[in-house]
């Protein structure tokens, strides 16, 4: 071979080096914006975990209860999460919770109708019942009380999301016993919301993934830390179900006149 047919060689390998290296660079650049739009699209959440003393942390070690776990996964993900609520509890930054302890149903209600309005959450966890339940309050029309509460919370701000939840175990076994009939209720208000285009998604938290024996406190009532983190990822997966149905819609602005 000839010095300029070599050299003429040489030069056609390296254009060809360059060319791939900079079509690998270019999709590797493409992978990376896809990534960031992807990140980019997400809806903000101003979440508002409402609920009773599982809601508000009782006997996890932070305070937080899964709400920590929680706003974690969601920021991994590429969430932008406020949480909200009137009251602050735990040592999360993010600590703001409309959870009251010892509440029932219609009791969570109430207090929801105090906070909603000035903070218009675009999602809410509501965990309630466990104290309907223990209390042996109304059980048989638990579903017509919850029923009632998530139609409040889609009148009071337009457009949000409801991840509903079923009750976690309970080691008392009468008031287990209580529990699953509240939760073939809360199902079926589920479902039947869900049928009929409603912006709801149940979180199961009674089974295998949910907090097991081993998960709950000395009270029988509420987890330990690993049982909140279960719960955590059970609402984490139905917050993902719920998005991409593409049933989260961007918050509402909150006008001066309903801020706090």
């Amino acid at each position: 071979m000839t010095p300029l047919l070599s050299k003429s060689c040489s030069w056609a390998v390296a254009a060809l080096a360059f060319i791939s290296s900079a079509q690998g660079s270019l999709a590797s650049f493409n992978i990376q914006r896809k990534d960031a739009s992807v990140m980019a699209a997400k809806v903000p959440l101003r979440l508002m975990p409402l609920g009773a003393s599982i809601t508000y942390g009782v006997q996890s070690s932070t305070g937080n209860g899964y709400r920590e776990y929680l706003y974690n996964l969601l920021a991994q993900e590429g969430y932008s999460v406020d949480m909200v609520g009137s009251r602050k509890h735990g040592s999360m930054k993010e600590n703001e919770v409309e959870g009251w302890p010892g509440y029932r149903i219609e009791q969570v209600q109430r207090k929801a109708e105090l906070a909603v309005p000035s903070r218009l959450p675009n999602l809410f966890t509501l965990n309630a019942g466990t104290n309907d339940a223990f209390q042996n309050f109304k059980v048989d029309n638990a579903g017509q009380r919850i029923g009632e509460l998530i139609e409040y919370l889609w009148q009071a701000s337009p457009g949000t999301t409801v991840i509903l939840s079923t009750l976690i175990i309970n080691l008392n076994a009468t008031v287990e016993a209580r529990a699953e009939k509240i939760n073939q209720q809360i199902r079926k208000v589920a479902s039947e919301k869900a049928s009929g285009g409603k912006r709801v998604v149940l979180a199961e938290m009674h089974g295998s993934d949910g907090p097991q024996r081993g998960d709950m406190s000395s009270d029988g009532t509420h987890p330990v830390d690993k049982g909140y983190e279960k719960m955590a990822k059970i609402w984490y997966r139905s917050i993902q179900k719920a998005a991409e149905k593409a049933l989260i819609q961007s918050p509402q602005p909150i006008s001066k006149a309903t801020k706090l």
